[in-house]
């Protein structure tokens, strides 16, 4: 393999054909490391999370034949409270899961050769690794630790927080069936109060909606939340809309409302991404707090999981009890930190 680096968003941005391409072999395809994704979020630099004073594209890519076989989607960052690192694009807080790009069966050369460039390259602003949001069971990250173990080099890797999925079954009464009495009880429960309080309804934002209208509704409403508050700066906003857009124009978008009688009172924000529905971000307003908004609104996404063949709903991070009542299986988010000088 032959590694390069590049550090100028334009040439990034001619690689867009080939990265997709990357992107349906890859060993972990996940939302987070598709073009359109990636490229939004350096656009902001994840809200704001990182300032554009202090953060510089390190993007490593390999080829082999001429052809693109890997891709280390990383960038120098520093701020007060975090020393300089390579880091991926994405990480920390916006980019639930985060990986290395290429071929299970070109992995364990791509990540040995990665490191090897990564300790020799001049071009390059850090030697240290700092890299977030590996899911547990990533082959990339059983591979970086084999390798520096091998190589005698220190690192740590730790457990960050644990990110439920719900596995999806044939038929809604079979996934009832698969979670607790008392839950699927509660779940029966909270919808039927709902639709006898209210007429219900739920939809899924499409091209012929105005998506702007859509955002800020949804905006409006994860402010009613006062921890989400001070999270949603206009920088974070401005990523979210961006983020929505792009997720529509490719097909990716899941952005769903549940009414009651003709009034929004909740909306999940999610991916549809391989063949399964990735929960990004959610809102309800506190005015229908007595049907439980976000409890049926998942209820029905979950009964549309079902019915488009899905294997699961990615809950992501966070270890918030409903996850978990509604059948969450853990998995966990991990981090893994390196110093090649």
């Amino acid at each position: 393999m032959q590694f390069s680096l590049i550090t100028d968003p334009a040439e990034w941005q001619g690689l867009e054909v080939e990265w997709q391409a990357l992107v349906a072999q890859t060993h972990s395809p996940l939302p987070f490391l598709e073009f359109w994704y990636q490229r939004t979020w350096w656009q902001t630099l994840g809200g704001g999370e990182w300032s554009s004073e202090t953060s510089r594209l390190q993007l490593i890519i390999a080829r082999q034949d001429g052809h693109l076989v890997g891709a280390a989607p990383l960038f120098y960052c520093e701020k007060a409270d975090t020393p300089p690192a390579l880091r991926f694009i994405g990480q920390i807080e916006v980019s639930d899961y985060l990986d290395f790009l290429c071929p299970q069966s070109e992995l364990q050369p791509f990540i040995a050769g990665l490191l090897n460039f990564i300790k020799t390259e001049p071009g390059l602003l850090s030697r240290s690794l700092d890299l977030a949001n590996f899911q547990d069971d990533s082959p990339s990250l059983s591979l970086l630790r084999e390798l520096c173990e091998q190589k005698g080099v220190p690192y740590t890797s730790e457990v960050v927080q644990p990110s439920p999925f719900i596995p999806m079954k044939s038929s809604w009464e079979e996934y009832l069936a698969s979670i607790s009495k008392k839950q699927r009880h509660e779940i029966r429960r909270k919808m039927r109060n709902a639709e006898a309080r209210y007429e219900t309804d739920w939809y899924i934002v499409t091209a012929k909606h105005n998506l702007q209208v859509e955002m800020q509704a949804f905006l409006n409403m994860m402010r009613t939340d006062p921890s989400k508050v001070a999270f949603l700066t206009p920088e974070m906003e401005s990523f979210l809309s961006q983020t929505a857009t792009r997720a529509l124009e490719v097909g990716q978008l899941h952005l769903s409302f549940l009414t009651f009688d003709g009034i929004k009172g909740a909306a999940y924000l999610s991916f549809s991404s391989g063949n399964k529905l990735w929960v990004y971000n959610s809102a309800w307003d506190p005015t229908f707090s007595c049907c439980s908004p976000g409890w049926v609104l998942l209820a029905k996404i979950i009964t549309w999981a079902i019915e488009q063949g899905l294997t699961e709903v990615d809950m992501m991070r966070g270890d918030e009890v409903y996850k978990y009542r509604f059948g969450g299986v853990d998995r966990h988010v991990v981090s893994f930190k390196t110093s090649l000088l």
